[in-house]
């Protein structure tokens, strides 16, 4: 395992990397990786600092000099469902602080704490990794989503942890729109060992999709990555050529693509249980990917979405460095998020 830290971090230690649908500088390969980087955990509390200091405030502005009455729950359970928690959870947590406690004086510590437990309890049966078949070969992951929610920086990344582990991988540029997004994916490539399949921009992704399916295939790669094109999940013109894609991928692998994440912006709140709604419904989308949760103070979000979806989390990004992005764990995430 410390082999492939290693490898990861030779690779791509100290790349920085915008969302997919910016100009993008290159990555850059730095030298070394600093000796005193933060732990996960510290970092995943600092990128949700701004989720978990509008909580702080507010519950420190709902329960300071208060005892715990029907007024204060109230308005507790409205403080959630503004944070995006949504309201089924927000009722949950809000009834939960209450047993026991009413018409008592409550601490902003037990308060987050019973506040952690419950997101916990929401998020605990989501986070679940993203699992290769090695029967698979290789194992297809499409990665769709709106414009600027990150999928090409996502893909270069998930490509590092890949290669880190020792498999074969294969990138597909599909997003053939924007001549940025090929070049970004040909860098990642490079820097990842990582064979691509490209073509010109404007190139029909669909076909793009099968040539590097086929060429995994030839290759025994472990994982081919399918970029594509940001699209609005209302755009009903651009969603059906998303189900194209789909459709021409089981036709040279009938069981393929064996995963397809969503990768979403923090950032968008409420608009987000939409796109999952409507991504699930056109690409059959089996998993997520939160992105930005460092740049919101929304990012309870997550909480809303696993509560009304139930999708599995793969992974998280706070922050734009490659060890940025990392598995999903409801724990850390519950903590970071109510601030303890």
């Amino acid at each position: 395992m410390a082999e492939s830290r290693n490898l990861f971090r030779r690779v791509l230690g100290g790349n920085r990397a915008t969302d997919d649908d910016k100009a993008s500088p290159e990555p850059t390969a730095e030298t070394s990786e600093p000796t005193d980087r933060p732990s996960w955990f510290k970092r995943l509390r600092s990128g949700l600092s701004r989720s978990s200091n509008a909580l702080s405030e507010n519950i420190a502005g709902i329960f300071t000099r208060r005892k715990l009455d029907a007024d204060a729950l109230q308005d507790f359970e409205d403080m959630l469902i503004k944070a995006d928690l949504g309201i089924d959870t927000a009722t949950a947590i809000a009834a939960k602080l209450g047993e026991g406690r009413f018409d008592k004086e409550v601490t902003d510590t037990e308060v987050k704490t019973v506040l952690a437990e419950e997101i916990e309890r929401t998020l605990g049966p989501v986070a679940r990794p993203l699992a290769v078949d090695a029967t698979a070969k290789p194992h297809v992951v499409l990665v769709v989503g709106v414009n600027g929610t990150g999928k090409t920086t996502t893909i270069g990344k998930l490509a590092a942890k890949f290669a880190a582990d020792g498999k074969v991988v294969v990138l597909a540029a599909g997003d053939t729109f924007r001549a940025a997004a090929i070049e970004q994916l040909k860098i990642w490539g490079e820097r990842t060992g990582a064979k691509v399949v490209a073509g010109e921009q404007g190139a029909d992704a669909a076909g793009l999709a099968f040539d590097a399916l086929q060429t995994a295939q030839a290759d025994s790669a472990d994982v081919l990555l399918v970029d594509t094109a940001g699209r609005l999940q209302n755009k009903a013109e651009l969603m059906e050529e998303l189900e194209k894609i789909v459709r021409v991928i089981r036709k040279v692998e009938p069981s393929a693509p064996h995963s397809v994440l969503l990768t979403l912006d923090a950032t968008t709140g409420q608009n987000a249980l939409n796109q999952v709604e409507i991504f699930g419904q056109r690409a059959g989308v089996t998993g997520l990917v939160m992105t930005k949760l460092d740049g919101t103070a929304r990012g309870g979000i997550l909480v809303a979405i696993a509560a009304k979806h139930g999708l599995p989390v793969h992974f998280i990004g706070v922050g734009e460095g490659v060890e940025d992005l990392e598995p999903f764990a409801a724990k850390d995430f519950a903590m970071a998020l109510a601030g303890l």
